[in-house]
């Protein structure tokens, strides 16, 4: 007998994780696991650990802010950027590059399968998956130096140090899951309302 690949979520979707389709994907199941999944490995400062489902609501607010204006759909794709990770898991980069390119294959079919759903194109366009990712390295850094220990020259190595501009009056929340998972569901809802 072959191996399962696939998962029961709490929404009672059975997700094939070889052949995701958007059917299968609904905004709570996100929701819920990315905000039990920690970033860093849990190895920041806190009482909660920090939550993909936080960082990609930062994401989608820096990501704003580096792009005032842009269209409703674009900032629905910034928060669901990690989305895939709430059935594979946040891997910090060393360990995607010891897994090697199944890792990415795998990321990939979750993410078409995912914006899918949501309206957005399977593949996001180039400038604006580039966009993200700038929003991306800038959580990033704000992440490893305000919660992760790092110091701001080893985070400006890794990430690119972020312009203050950029920086101004952004905040790293460290909340409970359920506030966390709520914020993420109004968030998308929000987004989605916009792009009609």
């Amino acid at each position: 007998m072959p191996p399962r690949a696939w998962q029961r979520m709490l929404s009672g979707r059975r997700l094939d994780l070889l052949d995701p389709t958007p059917m299968d994907i609904e905004v709570e199941d996100i929701a819920h696991g990315l905000a039990f999944v920690a970033r860093w490995n849990g190895q920041t400062r806190g009482d909660f650990a920090y939550s993909v489902a936080e960082h990609s609501l930062l994401v989608e607010e820096i990501f704003a802010r580096m792009n005032p204006g842009i269209a409703a759909r674009w900032r629905l794709a910034a928060v669901l950027h990690d989305a895939p990770e709430y059935v594979i898991g946040d891997m910090i980069s060393p360990v995607k590059a010891a897994v090697g390119p199944g890792y990415g294959e795998l990321d990939q079919r979750l993410t078409a399968a995912v914006h899918r759903r949501f309206g957005l194109p399977a593949v996001l366009p180039a400038p604006i998956k580039k966009q993200i990712k700038a929003a991306d390295k800038v959580s990033a850094w704000l992440e490893a130096v305000r919660i992760a220990g790092f110091q701001e020259a080893e985070a400006d190595r890794l990430f690119g140090r972020p312009a203050p501009e950029v920086l101004w009056r952004l905040e790293i929340r460290l909340r409970p899951p359920a506030e966390v998972r709520a914020d993420y569901i109004a968030t998308v809802a929000r987004l989605l309302a916009a792009c009609d």
